[in-house]
Formats: structure tokens, sequence, C-alpha cells
């Protein structure tokens, strides 16, 4: 008699840990899954259906919001939930993004406040040191203490000749910029301005100061001019002058050098401030003035708003949107910002609201399991291997957007199309090489000054 002894080892060499399905070892050898690619593609099906079906991007209205419309918003970068919003009114409030309600506020100005930045008043991130500056149509630039606001009292005012227009604070001094006729330089320990910085521009809209290269600042006018400063020779470095007026400037958090601008043409426009020739991306898909830009803490997203009422998110190397959110209340969109764990975004809007959106519509808080982080897992990688095939590039694409969005999407096209037969028609009917074709990432050029 033979006597057999089996082959056998312990389910804890090679479950992962915290899982207690038993699971039997598999034969990989594709000789023996002849139907292994069928199966998958099916499954990457599913999973690309149940992620719309499971698609609910809003999760709240922040409180009571405002009386009147929120314009600028700003995030604290030392904390994961504390916003602060502007409005119409001259009224500041700070949000607690977990409990989803105020925390603070204070009527700070008396005109409409178009800028606010935190920072911070010492070498420590700690939450006890942080300020908030706001500036105002006033002529007025205030300091605040964002764990006291309720008090109505500044802890600092700096009065300006001219309205300030907007603000924006440096990465590590005490120092802050203001944008009115004129770029000009603050320190937070004085009370008029160290500097000021001109390019002969009338008015200027936007000043952002970059957050790796913290001695450069780029600011936008209405003359339609991007101008690039560097505050080691206290002086303009490049002024590029675009086809129309930008709205806002962001500087990538990750790439020194590349910033993204949203312009009145309804595009955003990627930059590479060495090499201004050109657009390294040009993002499309609203169909009205892009007020505001925000990347994420990557620097792999940006989130847009609009004046068309919707957010967009686009990947920051793709041209075209990834998700579009909207609702049916939801008024014309001036600023919005991702969270500091790219997790949310919040939106603020002139119908007085602001609103907490997911960064991903289908994803959900909470724990996960072993099992289900694996399923997960597994799902993404299916979907990313089969998402070139025609049935699933179309069901994660479609989006239902409003009838008004929709309408103006589809004349926007039928408008493009006409200019570019005319253009077509005007390059058949000339000599060889007369009309020659513009790039549309070099269209948006009009000119260059260094």
């Amino acid at each position: 008699m033979v006597k057999i002894k089996p082959l056998s080892r312990s389910t804890s060499l090679y479950l992962p840990q915290g899982n207690t399905a038993s699971r039997l070892p598999r034969n990989l050898d594709p000789a023996l899954h002849p139907f292994e690619k069928a199966r998958e593609y099916t499954r990457a099906l599913t999973a690309t259906k149940l992620e719309r079906m499971f698609a609910q991007p809003f999760l709240c209205q922040l409180g009571e919001g405002h009386i009147d419309g929120v314009y600028c918003l700003a995030k604290d970068f030392t904390s994961l939930n504390r916003f602060a919003s502007g409005s119409g009114d001259g009224e500041i409030k700070i949000w607690d993004l977990a409990e989803r309600k105020e925390a603070l506020s204070v009527k700070a100005h008396d005109g409409m406040i178009n800028g606010l930045a935190f920072t911070s008043t010492s070498t420590s991130a700690l939450a006890r040191d942080q300020r908030l500056l706001s500036c105002s149509r006033d002529k007025a630039v205030k300091l605040w203490d964002p764990n006291a606001l309720s008090r109505t009292t500044p802890i600092a005012t700096y009065l300006g000749t001219e309205a300030f227009n907007s603000i924006s604070h440096h990465r590590n001094d005490p120092t802050f910029a203001t944008a009115s006729s004129v770029v000009q330089i603050w320190d937070i320990n004085r009370e008029n301005p160290i500097s000021s910085l001109s390019f002969g521009v009338d008015t200027l809209n936007v000043v952002r100061f970059n957050p790796i290269e913290t001695s450069l600042l780029a600011s936008a006018g209405t003359d339609r001019a991007l101008i690039f400063y560097d505050l080691r020779t206290n002086s303009p470095t490049a002024k590029l002058v675009t086809a129309l007026k930008m709205n806002a400037i962001c500087w990538n958090p990750m790439e020194a050098f590349n910033f993204a601008a949203g312009s009145e043409d309804h595009n955003v426009y990627i930059f590479d401030m060495r090499k201004l020739n050109r657009a390294l991306n040009v993002l499309k898909d609203h169909v009205a003035a892009v007020m505001d830009v925000d990347y994420s803490p990557t620097g792999e997203e940006l989130v847009t708003a609009s004046y068309d009422r919707t957010i967009r998110i686009y990947r920051a190397r793709e041209g075209h949107s990834r998700d579009v959110y909207h609702t049916k209340r939801m008024q014309r969109v001036f600023t919005t910002k991702f969270s500091t764990d790219t997790r949310y975004l919040v939106s603020g809007s002139d119908d007085g609201n602001l609103r907490l959106w997911r960064a991903q519509a289908s994803s959900r808080a909470g724990v996960l399991s072993a099992r289900e982080r694996e399923k997960r897992e597994y799902d993404e990688a299916l979907k990313e291997r089969y998402k070139h095939m025609p049935e699933l590039k179309r069901i994660a694409r479609h989006r239902h957007l409003p009838k008004v969005v929709k309408k103006a999407a589809e004349i926007k096209k039928v408008e493009l199309g006409s200019l570019k037969r005319r253009e077509e028609n005007l390059r058949k009917h000339s000599r060889k090489g007369e009309v020659k074709r513009v790039p549309e990432r070099e269209k948006v050029v009009v000119g260059i000054e260094q």
C-alpha cells in the first residue's frame, strides 16, 4: 500500500492582512483561461456603469451662505477643513468643512471684498499663528485673526489710494502683494508699501505669488496682458499680451514655472513662463468666461468656475474636462477651490451660496475593508485597461448638462466650424504659403515683451 502525503500550506502565508476569506491558488496560464479577456471586459463595463450610477458629486450647502454673492475664497494650507469666503456686502465668513457650518463672521469692509489670503505671522505653521488678509474696493487692506474673527476690530489696517482688486501672500515671508493700477508689495509690519511694480497697465485684476519660486509673481490686467515680476530685481521681467482678457491665474504647486490662466474666450491656458510664445495646453468645454481656476495640491488636476453656471474638473495634460458639476439653483460661479487633501471642492456663486462637492463624483468617505479595497483597485485597473473601448468610452464620458449650456455648446460648435471653413476657403484661394496655419496653442498669444 502506497502512503500518500498531500502538500499543504497555511492561508496566512498568501492572504492579505485582515482578509479571512478562503482563497485557492490559481494557475495563471492563459491557455487554461480562453475567455479571460471577455470576462474582464464585462467586469470593466459593469464597473464603469456602477461608477456613473453612484456619481453624486454635490454634498451640501455650507451654513446659510451669504446675503450677497460670493466673489472670493481662501483656503488655510495648514488645515484640512478651514476656508474663508468674502461677499459683495463686505462680510467675511470662516467655514468649518468637517461641521459643514459657519465658524466665525465679521462685517469687514464697506465695499465688495475682492481678495482673501491666509498667512502666518511666524515661521511655525500652527493654527494659532494664522492671520487672514482681506482687500476691498474701499481702498483698504485689513489683517484679521481668524480664530477671533467675531471681534469687529482688525489687527492692522493698510490704506491705499485706489481700490484693491486682488491680494496674494508670500509663501514664507511676512510680505503680501496687492493689485490695483500697479502691483504693490507690502510688509505686514509696515503701514505703507515697500515697493511698487508697474509695466504700463491701466488696471490689474489679479496678482499671484509663485508658491515654489517665491520671489516670482504674476498679474493679469484689463489690457489683456499677463505680467511677470521678480522681487530680487524689484522689476517686471516679461509681458505676454493675449487675445482676450485673463480673469484668473493659478501657479502649479508642483511645477515651479507652469501656471494656468482662465480667459474671457471660455478656455483655460497652461503656460510655461520660460517659453511664453506657445501654451502648453488649452482646456476647453466651457461656454462662457472662466472666472476662476485652481490647481489641486498634487498639480495633476484643475478646477474651473465659469459664468455659464458650471464647475469643471480637468486633468492638467488633457484638453477636455473629465467632469462637470451643476445644480438647478446655482447661478454664475465666481470662485472655486480644491481642499488641501484634494478630495473636495468648494465653490461660491453670486446667489450667495457656498457649495461643497466631491472631487471624485462616485467616491465615498469611510474606511474600506481589505476586500473592498482590493475590489476597487481591481475595477480601476480594468477600467484603465479597457478605457479605449467605444462602449466604455461613451458611458464614462456622458454627462447630463443644463439645457441652456447644452444649447450654447451646440451654437458654439457651429460658430467655430464656420470660422474654420472660412479660414480653409481663404487658404484654398490664396497663394501657396501666404495664409499660414496657426496652431491652437499659439492663437492666444498676440505679443511678448521682455
